[in-house]
């Protein structure tokens, strides 16, 4: 993939100085980077008091709170992981209180438990695969990030995003579950492995 983006890249700087536009093409390459730096910038306040706002959560203990109310439905998406059920679920619940940061080295946790006593441990176990494909659909209750962003950019209703955010979050989630399920009873009822 990223063979295919240079090439593009190259070729499109080729071709603009071919036509003669090498001044257009470097003004805008100028003008974005001046943009994007803008944008970090202003960007940085409204995403530091969110991310302030969600870490006073983090320490108030609400992540653990959601996490015990995940609980039953780790015990429906992962039957045979019970060991994991703690890194799993702070792992969720830091997304979907969008610390996405926050939920990696939760995640890195709850892989490697989910590995320990894997037969293969170099393919991905059914609970692996749930996981990721939960993670990769990110239920999210609060989207700090876009809102942030949406702040920096002078949005009127900063946080109108957040009801389609999480209906959205919510439909993908339920697909990649319903998805994995689909997959891990084919799998067995094939008894082979799925990943």
């Amino acid at each position: 993939m990223n063979l295919a983006f240079s090439v593009l890249i190259c070729a499109s700087i080729v071709l603009s100085l071919c036509r003669g536009d090498g001044g257009a093409v470097l003004s805008s390459m100028t003008a974005g980077a001046n943009d994007a730096v803008s944008a970090c910038v202003a960007m940085s306040g409204a995403y530091l008091v969110w991310m302030g706002l969600l870490n006073v959560m983090k320490e108030a203990g609400l992540l653990r709170a959601l996490s015990r109310l995940l609980r039953p439905v780790l015990r429906l998406l992962f039957p045979d992981a019970a060991h994991a059920y703690g890194a799993i679920s702070l792992n969720l619940a830091a997304n979907m209180l969008g610390m996405g940061n926050a939920a990696t080295p939760y995640g890195i946790e709850a892989m490697r438990l989910l590995n320990e006593g894997n037969p293969h441990p170099d393919a991905a176990t059914d609970a692996m695969c749930v996981l990721i494909a939960v993670n990769a659909s990110c239920l999210e209750l609060f989207p700090a990030s876009l809102v942030a962003m949406r702040q920096s950019y002078g949005s009127v209703r900063a946080t109108a995003v957040v009801l389609p955010t999480l209906l959205s979050s919510l439909a993908a989630t339920a697909v990649a579950v319903a998805l994995c399920l689909v997959c891990t009873r084919r799998c067995r009822s094939q008894s082979s492995s799925c990943c």
